[in-house]
């Protein structure tokens, strides 16, 4: 039986990873488009591109190939402290969640330190987490090295591999 895993790393500087049991992997930086702020400031934001990232998640068609699909969301940043970087990855969520619901995809949220434990090097702190997955990614996954370089990490395509580790 085919399954589809995808992996989503949060926010609109996050990726979209997909591993499959009979295909080449895929990794696409998360599709945003640039626009006014919501508040009266004159500010642009990054926000999801809903339609695009539904392209990317059902793959043009491939998805009616999977009989078994899920989505791994990693959870977004929530803290007080940085109200707007918070803000802007909760948004990218509810899009993203909707998107994935409405292409009847189910999905479930993990921790990035659940996956990170299993995958990248024990030890690895702050920037240094970047460069880790950067290199286990091109390790796991050399046909996708300038994907990768170009996305400066891997981590989409990690959370997916760590579904499928774990069969889900």
């Amino acid at each position: 039986m085919s399954k589809l895993y995808i992996g989503i790393d949060n926010g609109v500087t996050g990726s979209i990873g997909m591993v499959m049991d009979d295909e080449e992997p895929y990794l696409s930086s998360t599709p945003v488009r640039l626009q006014q702020d919501y508040t009266k400031k004159k500010k642009n934001i990054n926000r999801l591109d809903p339609m695009e990232f539904r392209n990317i998640i059902t793959i043009t068609g491939l998805l009616s190939d999977y009989s078994q699909k899920i989505a791994v969301i990693e959870r977004p940043l929530v803290n007080p402290r940085m109200f707007h970087a918070t803000m802007s990855a909760v948004r990218c969520m509810e899009s993203q969640l909707c998107m994935l619901e409405a292409s009847g995809i189910p999905y479930m949220f993990i921790d990035s330190k659940q996956w990170q434990k299993e995958l990248l090097p024990q030890g690895c702190k702050r920037e240094e987490l970047k460069k880790a997955s950067l290199d286990i990614g091109i390790r796991l996954f050399p046909s996708l090295e300038d994907e990768i370089r170009k996305q400066k990490d891997a981590d989409g395509l990690l959370i997916a591999e760590w579904a499928r580790r774990h069969n889900l």
